[in-house]
């Protein structure tokens, strides 16, 4: 299928009329900036033309929800770079919610408004990003979302909202947070 064929699939699947189709394809392809291209094959295409024309594809069928599964992995670092941006224009510009699921922790970081880590099937920590970087309550989390000292202690004396604890560089009092 050409990319204009590509894009219009789900909607001619749908039986959408053929002028609707027309508009809706022609303007999504413009959204991601992929217009001209409406007459090539895949084999024509570069790898960042490709994802475009993905993403273009999944938005036009105007889904509430969009899952994107790691759509940067395949790309150099350049690319990626560039498409991060794009995609969080192109996220706010449409105005619908973007599952994100990638093992890039700094794409975690720079992409995402909330961000759930998950270890084994489970979220371990879920929440805005400068919370879960500054503030991890689990030593995983800490660890996954970048480097971190940690420091072993063993509690002496709990308190009301805190605890004091003995660590190698000596006795220090720790606050809990609600």
């Amino acid at each position: 299928l050409t990319v204009y064929d590509n894009i219009a699939f789900g909607l001619r699947m749908k039986n959408v009329p053929k002028p609707q189709i027309s508009e809706r394809v022609k303007k999504v392809m413009d959204l991601v900036e992929i217009g001209p291209l409406g007459g090539r094959k895949p084999s024509q295409l570069s790898g960042g033309q490709k994802q475009r024309v993905a993403l273009a594809r999944a938005v036009v069928n105007e889904p509430q929800v969009l899952l994107l599964d790691e759509p940067l992995g395949a790309l150099d670092l350049k690319l990626r770079k560039q498409l991060q941006v794009e995609l969080l224009q192109l996220q706010r510009r449409l105005g619908i919610t973007f599952v994100y699921v990638t093992h890039d922790q700094e794409e975690a970081l720079v992409m995402s408004d909330r961000i759930a880590v998950m270890r084994t099937g489970k979220i371990e920590q879920m929440g805005e990003a400068e919370s879960l970087y500054e503030h991890p309550l689990t030593r995983y989390v800490s660890q996954f979302l970048g480097s971190c000292n940690l420091v072993d202690a063993t509690v002496t004396q709990r308190t009301a909202n805190g605890a004091a604890v003995q660590t190698c560089i000596g006795a220090l009092r720790v606050e809990f947070r609600q």
